[in-house]
């Protein structure tokens, strides 16, 4: 056990070592599914799987308190596995290591899984606890949140029995959401027929690095660079001046999380690089100060790399390049409704190169369908001026607000019990679970809450360590106050 696990409250610091020392990065979560339910088998628990792979334990009531509205409280098992470069972590095999870090728990060199680790472990110290007072109460941990909300798609009528869910994947304490953006990923491939390369070029690598990155709803207003559009920027703009043929394009690694780092593989005559060179620096100057404010850390250089075999037919290389540096990116609207959210968004998160295709992944997310069919407008129409194709997959609906929840004003009344303030009442923009979840229970009563993580879906991801101990306070008083069921 790591020295996290000594800090308060314990039980759920304690089940969150447990979480970072098992690897469970997105789709590949079956070794902690089966270690949570091994420990609930051995608390004398009900454990049952559907057939996606979804958890679900369920735990009588207090005495006393059978008559209660029942309870579904509910995180995702997976994680987002993402590293700083230099860091030699295989999230297939190696645990999580986390440390504290002043008034935070981040890990070393890669995310720390907080999202929505720390929302399970939470829901497992409630089924451990045998002092915490609660109704009829079921916990549902969901797989593959982060990369396809698999679990939730999944989830059918008939599982969960309870009439309020508690969602724990929030990431502010002190503010409670009743609503979330809906989603759709978009990728177009711009096929790329080659030629042979130059024996008479000099093939260089182009590396952007040392982005902050971070989560593509949740940080996507912060004015972060997207390494994707920065180094198609910077060859859009100078590929024909300096002779440039592209073999290959990488960026980014997940399409939820704000790539932070891109590189390309180009070709030039010899009598070019140094002029290359001096552009790409004075590209690195330019970007600081349009940047720098924000992008600390941002890196640009060059590499020699060996001459490749063939390069982008040049049609086809203008015609990547173009759809590149036109793809929108970023806030696309801010909503009128809700002060300070955003409505609709888009990120460019990964871009990968096979020998015939270039794909480009995107992720839309929005509050409202007309904003997420706007941009799939957009990302439609520049393919087709490019001659290249776009398609849509994984749509998933948002979370309507309800003005009349019950569950909310429980825990407006309670948060205000506690703390003598009530909390910030919010929508997220960002692809909460809730959404799915409202298809096929559709009058259940939902909220999100948790503590305060930053930065998550990078390697800065880091949780406060004094808001778990409020956000335990709240989950335990809101289960205590559970109304009885009519």
């Amino acid at each position: 056990m790591s020295e996290i696990s000594q800090l308060s409250p314990q039980p759920v610091w304690q089940f969150f070592d447990q979480i970072c020392s098992i690897p469970h990065p997105s789709k590949h979560e079956e070794q902690l599914a089966q270690h949570i339910i091994q420990f609930a088998q051995g608390e004398g628990l009900e454990v049952r799987r559907d057939e996606v792979g979804n958890v679900f334990i369920k735990k009588p009531a207090t005495p006393g308190m059978e008559d209660r509205k029942g309870v579904v409280l509910q995180a995702h098992i997976d994680m987002v596995p993402q590293k700083n470069e230099d860091t030699d972590h295989d999230f297939l095999q190696d645990p999580i290591q986390p440390f504290i870090d002043g008034e935070w728990v981040t890990a070393k060199g890669t995310t720390l899984g907080a999202d929505n680790g720390m929302g399970m472990a939470a829901c497992l110290a409630v089924l451990a606890a045998k002092d915490v007072e609660h109704g009829p109460l079921e916990v549902l941990l969901t797989i593959d949140e982060e990369a396809g909300m698999t679990g939730a798609f999944g989830l059918k009528e008939g599982w969960l029995e309870g009439d309020i869910l508690l969602n724990t994947d929030s990431e502010q304490e002190g503010e409670v959401y009743m609503g979330c953006a809906g989603g759709v990923d978009g990728a177009i491939t711009v096929d790329v027929a080659r030629e042979d390369a130059s024996a008479e070029h000099q093939a260089v690598k182009l590396v952007l690095k040392g982005l902050k990155g971070g989560h593509s709803g949740c940080d996507i207003h912060t004015g972060r660079g997207n390494a994707n559009k920065l180094l198609g920027r910077f060859l859009f703009s100078h590929a024909e001046e300096l002779g440039l043929r592209l073999a290959s394009f990488t960026g980014g690694s997940l399409r939820n999380a704000i790539p932070r780092e891109a590189n390309a593989v180009v070709t030039l005559p010899a009598a070019n690089v140094d002029k290359l060179n001096s552009l790409f620096s004075h590209y690195q100057e330019l970007l600081t100060a349009e940047l720098g404010r924000v992008e600390t850390d941002i890196t640009l250089f060059t590499e020699q790399a060996e001459l490749p075999a063939n390069v982008f037919a040049a049609a086809d290389q203008t015609r990547l390049l173009a759809v590149l540096n036109a793809c929108p990116n970023g806030v696309i609207r801010m909503s009128d409704d809700i002060a300070g959210v955003v409505e609709t968004s888009l990120n460019v998160g990964v871009i990968t190169t096979e020998e015939d295709k270039v794909t480009i992944l995107c992720l839309i997310r929005s509050l409202i369908d007309s904003g997420r069919s706007n941009v799939e407008g957009m990302l439609k129409a520049v393919a087709n001026l490019a001659g290249a194709q776009c398609e849509f997959s994984g749509a998933y609906p948002g979370w309507k607000p309800d003005a009349d929840s019950e569950v909310m004003k429980l825990f407006r009344e309670t948060y205000n019990d506690i703390y003598g303030r009530t909390p910030n009442i919010m929508v997220i923009h960002a692809g909460l679970e809730c959404g799915l979840f409202k298809e096929p229970y559709p009058n259940m009563d939902m909220i999100s809450f948790g503590p305060t993580i930053k930065f998550p879906h990078s390697p800065d991801e880091k949780v406060q360590i004094e808001t778990v101990a409020l956000f335990w306070e709240q989950m335990v008083a809101i289960l205590k106050n559970i109304p009885v069921k009519a």
